[in-house]
Order: C-alpha cells, then sequence, then structure tokens
C-alpha cells in the first residue's frame, strides 16, 4: 500500500486515446489517459463508465445532446448509451478512469484507436 501520485503518471506516456491502469479496487480499475482530438461512436453494453477530468475540458457527444466536462468535474456515461468523446482546440486532456475490468476499450466497435490490454504504470 501506496500513495500514487497521478501527475507522476501522467508524465509516463504520451500517447492519446491509450488507457494506463494505475490501480485495481474489486472489479474495478482505474486508468489514466490523455485525449486529443476526436474519438469513435461506441457504447459498453454491460458496464457504466466514470470520466474524472484532471485537466482540460473533455465533451462528450450523445445521440441527444452533448455535454461538456470541466476540470475538476466528472461524469458518468450508463451502461449501453452510445457516446463519442472529443476535445477542441487541439487541446490535450487528461482524465482518470473508472471502469469495471471487463470493460472493452471501445466496445463492440473496433477501429486503430482500440487498445486491447492497458499497460500498467
Amino acid at each position: 500500500m501506496e500513495s500514487i501520485n497521478i501527475q507522476s503518471k501522467f508524465e509516463k506516456f504520451s500517447k492519446n486515446w491509450n488507457p494506463h491502469q494505475i490501480a485495481v479496487v474489486d472489479d474495478m480499475q482505474v486508468l489514466l489517459a490523455k485525449l486529443k482530438g476526436e474519438f469513435i461512436w461506441h457504447s459498453h453494453e454491460e458496464e457504466d463508465e466514470l470520466f474524472q477530468i484532471v485537466k482540460g475540458t473533455l465533451f462528450i457527444e450523445f445521440r441527444d445532446k452533448t455535454v461538456e466536462i470541466k476540470e475538476g468535474e466528472l461524469i458518468v456515461v450508463p451502461k449501453g448509451v452510445e457516446h463519442r468523446p472529443f476535445t477542441k482546440k487541439d487541446e490535450e486532456v487528461h482524465v482518470m478512469l473508472f471502469e469495471k475490468l471487463s470493460v472493452k476499450h471501445t466496445g463492440n466497435v473496433e477501429s486503430e484507436l482500440t487498445v486491447n490490454t492497458y499497460p500498467k504504470i
């Protein structure tokens, strides 16, 4: 049991849209990711997904609206809800994600952005 310095963990990687695992709590994992530009439309049929914004402003597009999540805020995307995260103005956004270990990065959608395993840092 040791404390985890989130900022120093963000310094260990640079690739966008590529989450890194920093902790596991029961059947949940804590991931850090750097996001820039647009992701793909996807959903997670059996799992909720929590995005906490550590740095910057993230936008998540849903089929009926777009939500702006600012630094220090979080949002929970319920299971089965189709969504597409994106950033604006070439900003790199740092997020902490809380997800079940079973979550697939892009749900049932496969793309060049899909990651099948998360590096542990």
